[in-house]
């Protein structure tokens, strides 16, 4: 674990959020939340608020942990975590029939790892929508790095009012993001008038599967865990997932909850009881050394007040996210193809 490394996790907690006021982020972010006493009405209304200060609080120990693409990955046997979340972006490109010189939006792209990846795969320009500016800054700098600024930007705005005219796009995307949307239909529709006419949008949501069963306690204490831990106002079902992609106006094309063949576990990076040198930082020993490390650095002033707390809440999360992954309750890789109906279609 690079000294490098250890220092830009510290100096990035808490993100754009000052660093004497972390700690009452942290605060409130986690009253939203069931697990604190919170209300879902209360995380809907107050989503924008809610989602910024997550990712003001994480996105470093995203970076230090995951990399530049923040999310889960079909994997086959054999294959390392990096190259399952690259496969699992080069399969959203292929699906969706990107070609060269393509405008394509990437809906709640993060610092843009996974916008970068497709744009060098498909030869197409990707413009990323984020509403948290931390991330924005970080994401046109590894733009930049990677050489793709020129055909590659970001827009600072919210998903549900988005500044782009209708029929704009030639293909939209989304990864594990309008999980964080307050109403999906809002949501897709917004994502149906940007789109342009006969043209396709693809997604990987966050849902709870059939075998979720709303009445059993556990099931919810897990719900709550992931909700807490990914900043997330609900978490919907696949069945509520396919229903709004149907108001907001999509053909749906194909739909399929992709971790039920999944040959090796999505979950995996995050079970306790694996272990894995190239995905380190993700096991058990190495949160247990991410633990200590923010611990320390907390300690000595380097990581604001509050660093653990979110290093917490991350743990959290990931039990959660396990647990609901063995139990088939929960999937981070509900995927769908829909397309925009042409005006005169049948």
């Amino acid at each position: 674990m690079s000294t490098a490394g250890a220092l830009d996790l510290a100096s990035g907690v808490g993100g754009n959020i000052e660093k004497d006021d972390v700690l009452s982020a942290v605060e409130k972010y986690e009253k939203y939340h069931v697990y604190y006493g919170g209300e879902e009405e209360e995380r809907k209304t107050n989503y924008t608020d809610m989602v910024n200060k997550y990712y003001d609080l994480v996105t470093s120990f995203y970076e230090f942990g995951w990399g530049e693409s923040f999310h889960f990955a079909h994997r086959w046997n054999g294959e390392s975590l990096r190259e399952s979340i690259k496969r699992h972006e080069h399969f959203l490109a292929l699906q969706l029939g990107l070609k060269p010189g393509d405008k394509v939006l990437d809906v709640g792209c993060g610092i843009g790892g996974p916008l970068r990846e497709i744009s060098r795969f498909s030869l197409t320009s990707v413009t990323g929508l984020n509403n948290n500016e931390y991330q924005i800054t970080r994401g046109k700098e590894l733009n930049r790095i990677a050489g793709v600024d020129k055909i590659c930007n970001f827009v600072k705005a919210d998903f549900m009012k988005m500044p782009f005219a209708e029929n704009s796009f030639d293909a939209v995307y989304a990864i594990e993001a309008t999980c964080h949307a307050p109403d999906a239909v809002g949501c897709y529709k917004e994502i149906f008038r940007v789109l342009k006419p006969g043209q396709h949008f693809a997604a990987y949501e966050w849902c709870m599967t059939d075998a979720f069963d709303p009445n059993n306690q556990e099931h919810q204490k897990i719900k709550s865990e992931i909700e807490l831990g990914d900043g997330l106002p609900d978490i919907r079902s696949t069945r509520e997932c396919l229903d709004a992609l149907k108001k907001a106006g999509f053909e749906v094309i194909w739909e399929k909850d992709l971790a039920v063949d999944s040959p090796v576990p999505w979950y995996l990076p995050l079970d306790k009881n694996h272990f894995s040198l190239s995905s380190f930082r993700l096991t058990a020993v190495g949160r247990f050394v991410t633990r200590n490390l923010v611990k320390t650095l907390e300690f000595v002033g380097l990581a604001p007040k509050g660093s653990q707390r979110v290093q917490s809440f991350l743990e959290k999360a990931a039990e959660g996210l396990v647990d609901g992954g063995r139990k088939e309750i929960f999937t981070p890789m509900y995927f769908f193809l829909v397309r925009k109906p042409i005006a005169n279609d049948e």
